[in-house]
């Protein structure tokens, strides 16, 4: 369930829905770091999660220290531009060769192949 806890998304849902996965909105991970009422809803919503043996991804994860909340609150699935800016499919091809360094990293940033062939 894409965007947990905002928009439509209900906890109704949970149970309704054959669902394996709910993914925290960036909301809530913008929260992490400024607002303890959004840290304790997204440590909520990855217990709750956890509690209905359920994936738990985060969204909009940009800095170091939103990240080391996630993880030590046992949300290890997180995506967003602290891994990775989003590329063109042939920087993404070459990143998984090398690896995926912080988008925090100046390595991060390859040259487009794609600007050099147009």
């Amino acid at each position: 369930m894409d965007d947990f806890g905002t928009g439509y998304s209900s906890l109704s849902y949970i149970k309704k829905l054959p669902i394996n996965t709910l993914k925290i909105d960036r909301a809530f991970v913008n929260d992490i770091g400024n607002d303890r009422q959004g840290e304790a809803i997204t440590k909520t919503i990855i217990n709750m999660a956890q509690g209905l043996d359920l994936n738990v991804i985060a969204e909009g994860v940009e800095t170091i220290e939103q990240l080391t909340f996630l993880q030590g609150h046992h949300c290890s699935i997180v995506q967003g531009y602290y891994y990775c800016r989003p590329v063109p499919l042939q920087d993404f091809i070459a990143l998984q060769k090398i690896g995926f360094p912080s988008a925090n990293d100046d390595t991060i940033n390859p040259p487009s192949n794609s600007a050099a062939n147009s």
